[in-house]
């Protein structure tokens, strides 16, 4: 089975320190290649330098609506250079997250949208993460005028009528370990409009470890592959074609070169 982790924080503190070990593991378990997600600056470095030691693993860079209020002055120019480089294949993870609201809401819309700017002019892909705030999160996007097509939802949590708006831009979605969860009936339900061709897995590792190891305290790539045995379940096919197709659609839209991935 040939899966692709295409959203994880491998510079995570609980998993940096083991990752030679975690990319084995994931290895073992068919997961080819994997992208590291990053959520500052500090971080989009951190994942650049592994996707430099690794051919299994690229990279994102962006500013998290977390870390907006401690965006530097000079964070669009450092996310150009980063952005620029090979290994990097999206501008990410960045967006709106209306539960914490660790930034204030008006810099992270600012945060936000100077980002999808940058990213339109770069020409690059984006991965969004949104909680609570979906529509000031498609009304920005919409604004920008960035392709939906250049768009993945990360860690989609909206159900079917949210899928059907992401959709109707041209988005991809991918699910994590969210979706296997026993109270996530209509996420399963949105799960199983998505076509076939805009359609991802993740764990966002080191959170949000799936059903049947939701008790691991430290989630790792490797579990993807329940993710795929969920989804299958919701579209009613099997994990493996969950898996070949969600592969082919991660090297397509982040531009993976199959050859260093092992496709």
């Amino acid at each position: 089975m040939r899966l692709i982790d295409t959203h994880c924080h491998l510079c995570h503190g609980r998993l940096r320190p083991h990752v030679d070990a975690v990319l084995d593991r994931a290895r073992a378990a068919g997961v080819e290649a994997v992208i590291c997600a990053a959520a500052d600056l500090q971080e989009s470095a951190a994942a650049l330098a592994l996707a430099r030691e690794r051919p299994d693993v690229a990279c994102l860079a962006g500013v998290h609506p977390h870390d907006a209020k401690d965006a530097p002055a000079d964070y669009l120019a450092r996310l150009d250079r980063l952005c620029g480089e090979p290994r990097n294949v999206a501008l990410g993870e960045i967006g709106l997250d209306y539960h914490y609201n660790y930034s204030p809401p008006e810099a992270q819309r600012r945060v936000f949208a100077e980002q999808l700017a940058l990213a339109r002019r770069l020409g690059k892909r984006v991965v969004m993460h949104t909680r609570e705030a979906f529509d000031d999160t498609l009304a920005i996007l919409v604004e920008s005028g960035l392709p939906g097509q250049d768009v993945v939802f990360h860690s989609f949590t909206e159900g079917p009528a949210g899928a059907a708006r992401a959709l109707d831009l041209g988005a991809t979605i991918s699910f994590s370990g969210i979706v296997t969860f026993a109270g996530a009936a209509d996420l399963r339900r949105a799960a199983a409009l998505v076509p076939d061709d805009r359609l991802l897995i993740e764990t966002d590792a080191p959170f949000l470890s799936p059903e049947p190891v939701r008790k691991m305290k430290t989630n790792e790539p490797a579990n993807v592959a329940h993710v795929a045995a969920c989804l299958a379940g919701a579209r009613g096919t099997t994990p493996q074609r969950i898996a070949e197709q969600t592969a082919a659609n991660a090297v397509r839209f982040f531009g993976l070169d199959s050859r260093r991935t092992g496709g």
